[in-house]
């Protein structure tokens, strides 16, 4: 007869390890999503006393005066822009934007990318304007 291993195999899977990691990603997601909610330097308009300095866990679009469109800090197509936020939406459907237009910026090109995000159903779209001191 043919003799049996007397080790007994376990076949369960220990879950400490993934939990470590996924407490990990956790950490390092909370700390670098603030980051990408800033923007990149403009000279926004003023608005008198009454500035809409917008909320600080908006979605940040810029348009500088050369009227390239940003998301955060990255320069992007303004279509690829829409798109990306139209992603974001089906995890957060309450999504606040924030467009940051450079006071030299061609107003057509803010326009333009507030009408597309009207457009694709967005109703919490807002102009960030500064104080006027």
């Amino acid at each position: 007869m043919a003799r049996r291993n007397s080790r007994n195999s376990d076949a369960t899977l220990s879950l400490t390890p993934m939990i470590d990691v996924m407490t990990v990603l956790l950490a390092v997601f909370m700390v670098t999503t603030p980051m990408m909610t800033t923007g990149i330097d403009l000279d926004l308009p003023r608005a008198g006393n009454s500035a809409m300095t917008g909320n600080d866990h908006a979605i940040q679009i810029s348009v500088d005066n050369a009227g390239h469109y940003y998301l955060g800090t990255n320069q992007m197509k303004r279509d690829d822009i829409v798109n990306k936020i139209i992603a974001m939406r089906k995890e957060n459907s309450n999504l606040t934007i924030m467009i940051n237009g450079d006071s030299h910026a061609d107003y057509g090109a803010v326009m333009s990318i507030m009408g597309k995000l009207k457009n694709a159903g967005f109703q919490r779209v807002g102009l960030r304007t500064k104080l006027d001191n």
